[in-house]
């Protein structure tokens, strides 16, 4: 769908404080159409070398560590909340909501600020819209660097929950089949996401708790929590707002054709890429950044040992930091 009319216009665009390198440069509420406005910001210098990161969920939103990833002196890097989420407003919208859509975002974000090319950075989803983003439009992007490769598919998601979370976490496997009446258990899935995405917040609230702690403690190589607290599900407390887009977007297949990504990995050739990837990962398990790279040839996998899903296990974020660097010197 193409943006409306008014896609590009900004609402506010504030200048940061510069006595702290890592502020952003610029901040901004840009109007996408739709309805949407997306929150973006930019840092380091304007002379410096062009990337774009992307957050993961989808839903989640940048956060302020994320700058650390770009050396200042280097980048003018660019981070924005995807639709939805974030600072970007309405909070939590679904509709005109698709990949497509965030992809049409990023190159009104390019244009905005007049770059011909850039690096993309992304890790989880963020690894999923930059792969579609590069694919879509090669000619904008001078290299790519993933964590957590995620392709977006229903095989990826139904070996999270169904076959590694009862290997790994017997336990909390019984605690999040329990949510559900025994004729749906043998595919929770569905059934959790059409829950999730039921308005009536009594019917919504348990299963987007159980979602979001399953989905933590899956993250995490040593989580603190290791099974679903069943008493506080029906909690009248804030809900974590992540699932609900996650429900969105994985219930209509991430908005791509099957195995959209792989097939169409040799859009990918010319661009080089690193491939961040935890060892034990148990969300994005390796043999789907191995599966990328045996397609992608100017891509390499950089493994973590010890390390598995979040950008925050011991050596993982400065893999990351140490590929953007590397991979800058190689496509300046």
């Amino acid at each position: 769908m193409a943006p409306d009319a008014d896609a590009g216009k900004s609402a506010s665009l504030v200048a940061g404080n510069r006595s702290d390198p890592l502020a952003p440069l610029t901040s901004q509420i840009l109007a996408v159409g739709d309805g949407h406005e997306i929150y973006v910001e930019t840092i380091g210098r304007t002379d410096g070398i062009p990337a774009v990161y992307l957050h993961g969920g989808p839903g989640s939103g940048c956060q302020p560590d994320h700058r650390r990833l770009f050396d200042p002196e280097r980048f003018h890097a660019v981070l924005f909340d995807q639709r939805g989420a974030g600072r970007s407003r309405p909070k939590g919208r679904r509709e005109a909501n698709t990949l497509p859509h965030l992809i049409a975002d990023m190159e009104t974000i390019r244009e905005q600020f007049g770059i011909a090319r850039w690096m993309v950075v992304g890790g989880s989803w963020g690894a999923t819209l930059a792969l579609a983003y590069a694919q879509a439009h090669p000619d904008r992007v001078s290299g790519i660097v993933l964590r957590a490769t995620f392709l977006g598919t229903r095989a990826e998601l139904d070996g999270a929950f169904l076959n590694t979370l009862p290997r790994f976490y017997p336990g909390l496997s019984d605690d999040f089949l329990s949510l559900l009446p025994p004729e749906e258990r043998a595919e929770p899935l569905e059934g959790y996401w059409r829950r999730i995405l039921d308005p009536d917040a009594a019917s919504h609230g348990p299963f987007i708790r159980a979602w979001h702690d399953t989905e933590q403690i899956l993250s995490q190589q040593a989580p603190r929590q290791k099974r679903l607290d069943l008493a506080s599900l029906k909690s009248s407390g804030a809900l974590p707002s992540t699932p609900s887009m996650e429900a969105h977007y994985f219930q209509n297949d991430c908005f791509m054709t099957p195995n959209q990504l792989l097939e169409e990995a040799d859009k990918l050739a010319g661009i080089p890429g690193i491939i961040v990837q935890g060892r034990y990962d148990l969300l994005c398990p390796p043999a789907t950044s191995h599966a990328l790279a045996a397609r992608w040839r100017e891509s390499e996998v950089r493994f973590v040992e010890g390390a598995g899903h979040s950008l925050y296990d011991p050596g993982v974020r400065d893999a990351v930091m140490k590929a953007i660097a590397d991979l800058a010197s190689k496509v300046k």
